[in-house]
């Protein structure tokens, strides 16, 4: 995790309402979520919701927060010691090749959500902020393996900044078109990348 992005401490009750809120956006979309329809998958009153947000956009803005927390959670456990294999893992957590019915629904709340940061300045700055998180995650796999002597030495942000472009980019048009076999091909460009990029000649 990024030592600039310290994760948050959530407490239980904001933890159930970022959970109700993530149900009901796979349920309903971006479109459809109201403050009743999350306090309705919460099992409480709209009140115990606005006890910590003032609105909807705030309570997104959180939602965006804890979802990456989450994310960067997933990676430090699961990440080990070849940076090789914790870049590819990350990757495949960002685009995985093969998602299920709910990594799809959440890639395509995501893509929506992020269509609102054009106008939306709160929306703007958090996924700022994710961008910026995921980008140091990967910078500093690459730090680690050019420490190690896995990988040559390159410019770490620049790398982090293309492999986090490639991946968006495929992630939107998986979401938002029916061209199927874009993310494979990205995930293949991806790992050629990093082969002649990042890797060592033997």
């Amino acid at each position: 995790m990024a030592p600039d992005a310290p994760e948050r401490d959530w407490s239980a009750a904001e933890a159930e309402i970022m959970e109700a809120t993530y149900r009901a956006l796979l349920e309903h979309g971006y479109a459809g979520l109201s403050i009743s329809r999350i306090a309705a998958e919460l099992g409480k009153s709209k009140a115990a919701i606005y006890y910590h947000y003032d609105a909807k956009d705030d309570l997104l803005a959180a939602f965006l927060e804890f979802a990456v927390d989450r994310f960067e959670e997933t990676v430090a456990t699961e990440t080990g010691d070849e940076p090789t294999a914790d870049l590819e893992h990350v990757v495949e957590k960002l685009l995985p090749l093969r998602p299920d019915e709910e990594q799809r629904q959440l890639q395509a709340v995501l893509v929506g959500l992020r269509s609102q940061a054009v106008t939306n300045e709160v929306f703007r700055e958090q996924f700022t902020r994710i961008d910026d998180r995921l980008a140091a995650t990967i910078r500093e796999i690459v730090e680690r393996g050019i420490d190690e002597g896995a990988f040559r030495d390159v410019d770490p942000s620049r790398v982090a900044e293309h492999i986090l472009a490639t991946v968006n980019g495929a992630m939107y048009a998986r979401a938002t078109t029916d061209r199927g076999s874009a993310a494979a091909a990205t995930r293949v460009s991806v790992a050629s990348y990093v082969d002649s990029e990042l890797r060592r000649d033997p």
